[in-house]
């Protein structure tokens, strides 16, 4: 089933105000999961490392073509630019890698981070809300199953990078600068609004963002020192696999 654009803004804003939701009530959800916050983070961590590696990183790969057309008159046809969009990929990386090198540096003496470190984190996740919602717009015209599939993974994912943020913040994480968040997302959605993203410049941002999740899922989400729970990632990662696999070989997955 596939969307016409004007329907998939409405489908994104709805998704958006999701978003926004689980922003601000994630320490509330957090509190009557069924199950403990460790085996929920790393069920979203499965599901999130799944979306990268079976759907993100094949599409990555696709869209390097796109981007090598556009840059066609000006770089050679060379193994060169086979990677362009594996180095912007790297660089979300790197870049929430320095922001959390930052925090765990700075928390190091079992107090919270300084108020620098939390403006940049909370301006970096509202970004990465921000991507989530913009790139959700296009994902809608290619078909709704992609869309739905995306959502769900990023839902769980922001949960578990929110607990993430509050552990690191327990005091200045409130009510108020969780707004910014929420604001991340509906800007992403406006944004949308206001200019539709081209193919070149969506693949670039997925690229970014697909950095970034990678980032969070190994660091933040698996790590020992989390309490990370095998049975649950291998869950998470084996139920959206399958789900991923339906998508691709029905041909509901071709966005």
């Amino acid at each position: 089933m596939t969307l016409t654009p004007a329907g998939s803004l409405w489908a994104t804003l709805v998704m958006a105000c999701v978003l926004g939701a689980l922003h601000l009530l994630a320490p509330y959800i957090r509190r009557r999961l069924p199950v403990p916050t460790h085996a929920a983070a790393s069920l979203g961590g499965g599901i999130a490392a799944a979306y990268v590696f079976l759907y993100l990183l094949p599409r990555l790969a696709e869209g390097n073509e796109a981007v090598a057309h556009v840059l066609e008159e000006k770089v050679d046809a060379t193994p060169a630019r086979g990677f362009i969009l594996f180095f912007v990929a790297l660089v979300g990386f790197f870049t929430f890698y320095v922001l959390e090198r930052a925090t765990h540096r700075s928390d190091g003496h079992k107090q919270e981070p300084t108020r620098v470190v939390f403006v940049f984190q909370l301006g970096f996740f509202a970004l990465y809300s921000g991507l989530i919602t913009y790139t959700l717009a296009t994902k809608l015209h290619a078909g709704l199953g992609p869309a739905v599939l995306f959502a769900v993974a990023m839902g769980l994912h922001v949960l578990a990078t929110d607990g993430v943020l509050a552990q690191h913040f327990p005091i200045s994480l409130t009510t108020r600068w969780r707004l910014v968040l929420v604001a991340g997302a509906g800007t992403g959605w406006l944004t949308a609004v206001v200019a539709q993203p081209t193919g070149v410049l969506m693949n670039l941002l997925t690229a970014f963002l697909g950095g970034g999740i990678l980032l969070n899922v190994f660091v933040d989400e698996l790590t020992p020192q989390r309490h990370s729970s095998l049975t649950w990632f291998t869950a998470g990662l084996a139920a959206y696999s399958g789900l991923l696999a339906i998508a691709t070989f029905t041909g509901t997955g071709a966005a």
